[in-house]
């Protein structure tokens, strides 16, 4: 096992504090939990569905969605992981992983062997909290992907998508204003969605001839922020931030 304090473990420290408060002693024993750091290319597999888990992934640096995959080998993204992200926790506690996570650009992960997560979580039981927070956090996103999906048009999901990435980034540091780096191809967004990359791409055109966004390579903008929310039907309460969503 590698033991290295590395500056990406930061990605972790921001992630919890965006929706708990931790204390000084918390955060350094997040510092320095020991880590297997390994680096990753683009379209890699992180975890697979079915494996069985000995240890925790984080996702310290760039992009990876979690998937599962139908028996006639269509893929439905069930989430966007970002850094900080713990992409498969709920492994520690279930025997078989019921999805597989991949990157989507290159990425630096972190190892983490369960007993060490076990244990640290007996020492500092409001980090236990805070990692359960984090788990309730992610299944109010699963609910609100269920109702996108579900019930909502096309081109509103699309726009709720984009401000729920610029509103999670922000949270962490990642994003600058109302501009942040969104490596996500209309592919992606479009098995997300359950929809087609031409649809995809038609509502991204409307959006920017619109004036509601703005999209160079990999870099998102939004100039009218309140216009893009009421296009997506967006409501920043199911992230629960620790700061005012609106703002945060």
């Amino acid at each position: 096992m590698t033991v290295t304090l590395f500056p990406t473990k930061h990605a972790l420290v921001r992630k919890l504090e965006s929706t708990f408060t931790l204390a000084d002693d918390e955060r350094h024993a997040l510092l320095n939990l020991p880590m297997q750091l390994t680096k990753l290319g683009p379209g890699q597999t992180i975890v697979r569905e079915g494996h069985h888990l000995s240890r925790s992934c984080v996702l310290l640096e760039g992009f990876a969605c979690s998937y599962k995959a139908t028996g006639y080998g269509k893929r439905q993204i069930l989430a966007f992981n970002i850094p900080g992200d713990i992409v498969d926790l709920h492994g520690l506690h279930l025997e078989v992983l019921d999805n597989s996570v991949g990157t989507i650009t290159p990425c630096t992960v972190g190892y983490v062997p369960h007993e060490i997560l076990r244990d640290l979580c007996g020492r500092y039981p409001r980090i236990a909290a805070a990692l359960w927070r984090g788990t309730l956090v992610d299944a109010a996103i699963f609910r609100e992907w269920l109702i996108n999906v579900g019930r909502r048009e096309a081109s509103v999901r699309i726009a709720h998508l984009l401000c729920e990435m610029l509103v999670r980034l922000r949270a962490v540091g990642l994003a600058e204003g109302y501009s942040c780096d969104l490596p996500i191809t209309q592919g992606q967004v479009a098995d997300a969605l359950g929809l087609t990359p031409v649809y995809v791409n038609r509502v991204l055109q409307a959006l920017r001839a619109d004036g509601l966004i703005d999209l160079k390579g990999n870099c998102l903008s939004v100039p009218a922020w309140d216009k893009l929310r009421k296009a997506g039907d967006f409501d920043p309460t199911y992230l629960h931030l620790e700061r005012d969503p609106a703002t945060a």
